[in-house]
């Protein structure tokens, strides 16, 4: 294991160090936790932690090395890694290489043995905030080092889809033995490599499109329904994909959104965003569907939410009919999922695809399945 220094380096001016893991160098960020005992690999190659560093609370980390089947994209995107302990070496049959050697191989600055649990105190209680991790050649005194971390960019006000998206579009068919029920055009602000391959277990046909292509692209497709999926950065500051959502609601093609998605739709309703203390990042996070009153354990990765009415049903700002909260968290009744009652559209703030995850809430795929039949199950069981 590397005896080479690190320094972790606060926007607070709190200092942790530990030492170097992974690539050796000096990365900036917004530092968030992430809760979940499984599941290092989706997280790092989540592109919704685009431009943040990911501190793990569960202390030992990369106990299953890595391999080419469970990467949710086509790299690793956290800007930094932070963790308690490191594995030794990978112990799982399916292990084709060390977490450390990707780590190395992608430029992921990262670091290891600082008490997690004390960091993860301070994040809840301050809240998310920019930080750094510095090692090797890029090491200096505490005071140079913090003045790097303030002059950073902040994470609100960030537009960060476009970074993480695809230039050209992409076809995943059904599976074999799998009959074509549907065709999904699918916007990519982000997406993860299972949400796809989930809807299309299901017969769905799903074209994954750019972020930046507008409603009139997406529609010429002739889509039986449209997803957008999740994705980093501030969706306060998205207004061309508000834009594009709003295109397809006027379209009335059925429409559901996922964590960013979910925001954007939020947006093109009418209703406010704004910036969580430290987010909800994790899988195991406290869901209640208000249509069924069944408690999901769900997978979330957000730092955003939508500001709409918990209770009773309202008219859309915007004039798209009835609208009202379908899920919320029990932690702390963020709006975890919208409904409209008068188009074709919903859309839920956590991850039904999450892997590594609990699996209570795949059953949203049949319900955009349903939706693009034409039947209304968001008022049923399920």
């Amino acid at each position: 294991m590397s005896h080479d220094p690190a320094v972790l380096v606060l926007d607070n001016g709190e200092v942790y160090r530990g030492q170097a893991y992974g690539a050796r160098g000096q990365t900036l960020g917004e530092i968030v936790f992430n809760t979940g005992m499984t599941g290092y690999q989706e997280t790092l190659t989540d592109p919704s932690y685009y431009r943040q560093i990911v501190v793990m609370t569960a202390p030992h980390i990369g106990n299953t090395g890595m391999n080419d089947a469970d990467a949710e994209s086509r790299q690793m995107w956290v800007a930094g890694f932070v963790v308690k302990e490191p594995a030794r070496r990978p112990s799982n049959w399916r292990a084709q290489r060390s977490l450390e050697e990707d780590l190395m191989e992608q430029g992921i600055v990262s670091m290891s043995g600082i008490d997690t649990r004390q960091l993860t105190r301070t994040l809840r209680t301050a809240g998310t905030m920019r930080a750094g991790v510095f090692s090797g050649q890029f090491l200096a005194d505490d005071a140079t080092l913090l003045a790097l971390v303030r002059e950073s960019a902040p994470m609100t006000g960030a537009h960060l889809a476009d970074a993480v998206s695809i230039d050209g579009d992409y076809v995943i068919e059904p599976p074999h033995g799998v009959d074509h029920v549907a065709h999904v055009v699918a916007v990519d602000l982000g997406i993860k490599a299972m949400t796809p391959e989930l809807m299309a277990q299901r017969g769905m046909k799903v074209t994954v499109v750019p972020s930046t292509w507008t409603a009139e692209q997406i529609l010429a497709r002739k889509p039986d329904g449209v997803f957008f999926s999740n994705g980093p950065g501030d969706p306060g500051v998205a207004d061309r994909l508000v834009t594009a959502v709003r295109g397809v609601l006027d379209a009335r093609v059925p429409l559901f959104g996922i964590c960013f998605g979910h925001q954007l739709l939020g947006r093109a309703l009418g209703y406010g965003t704004y910036k969580l203390r430290f987010g909800h990042r994790g899988i195991n996070q406290p869901v209640m569907d208000r249509n069924t009153g069944k408690v999901e354990v769900t997978s979330h990765n957000h730092g955003f939410a939508v500001d709409a009415p918990l209770e009773g049903v309202h008219d859309s700002p915007h004039g798209y009919g009835r609208v009202r909260v379908s899920h919320v968290c029990l932690n702390d009744d963020v709006v975890e999922g919208l409904e409209c009652l008068d188009l074709p559209a919903f859309c839920v703030q956590y991850h039904p695809e999450a892997a590594a995850g609990p699996h209570d809430a795949a059953y949203l795929f049949d319900r955009f399945l349903d939706l693009m039949n034409g039947r209304r199950t968001m008022e049923g069981t399920h």
